[in-house]
């Protein structure tokens, strides 16, 4: 089961006019991606099955599209081998059941992005689509930057002013969560699912949340980051100026 916890905000995101393709045959499993994706104020379309979508892909463009393997009709790496017949370089995050090494490399071979296996959580899902589409205003560079810090989303490397700052997996991931959504209000929750998924349930509160992210603190205070974490009392944290 999909387990839905929704990330508001009041605050819209940066990509505005963005149009999605959802390739997705399960109803509700659509619906759920659709209304998700809709919030954060994108254009989504959507298919449910192989035609369909090829129709729509090679009519329209669009700046990502989540695909599904498995399709009535064909299958999701049969759409990728026609994209890249074609020339159509899209930003593709593949969404399957199957989770198998061979399939997730064919799909990265055949120009996939990313490669996210069901079930999963939406934050996670929406952070995975900010990523791809920060890429590509990056052109493919890879790396976020804020102030003096770089964030190298390839070799999992935080910079700051030039100088290497270690992280562990957590930090690395928290940080990169929060940069993808700079000036935002991140809730505790929306923190939580993106970072720890399925082991959240298993949770009795946020102190794991509130310790990690007191020691990221203290990594960029002593590398001199010019930006900060900032609590917001009640409901979670953003990264902003200091």
């Amino acid at each position: 089961m999909l387990t839905l916890f929704p990330y508001l905000s009041r605050i819209k995101p940066d990509f505005y006019n963005v149009k999605i393709l959802v390739i997705e045959d399960e109803k509700d499993l659509l619906k759920a991606i659709k209304n998700s994706l809709e919030k954060e104020h994108y254009v989504v379309e959507t298919a449910e099955e192989y035609y369909e979508a090829l129709d729509k892909l090679f009519v329209y463009d669009y700046d990502c599209i989540l695909l599904d393997i498995m399709l009535p009709n064909g299958s999701g790496l049969e759409i990728m081998e026609e994209l890249k017949s074609a020339g159509k370089r899209e930003n593709v995050i593949i969404v399957s059941a199957k989770d198998s090494l061979d399939d997730k490399l064919k799909g990265l071979d055949l120009g996939a992005d990313d490669y996210l296996t069901k079930p999963f959580h939406l934050a996670e899902l929406n952070a995975r689509v900010k990523a791809v589409l920060r890429r590509k205003q990056l052109d493919g560079k890879n790396t976020i930057e804020i102030g003096n810090a770089v964030l190298d989303l390839d070799n999992r490397e935080l910079r700051i002013g030039g100088d290497m700052v270690v992280l562990n997996r957590k930090e690395f991931d928290i940080l990169n969560y929060f940069m993808l959504n700079k000036n935002r209000l991140v809730s505790k929750m929306a923190l939580a699912e993106h970072v720890w998924g399925d082991h959240t349930d298993q949770a009795d509160n946020f102190d794991f949340i509130y310790y990690q992210i007191k020691n990221l603190r203290k990594r960029l205070q002593e590398a001199q980051a010019n930006f900060e974490i900032q609590a917001v009392y009640g409901i979670g944290y953003k990264l902003g100026e200091p």
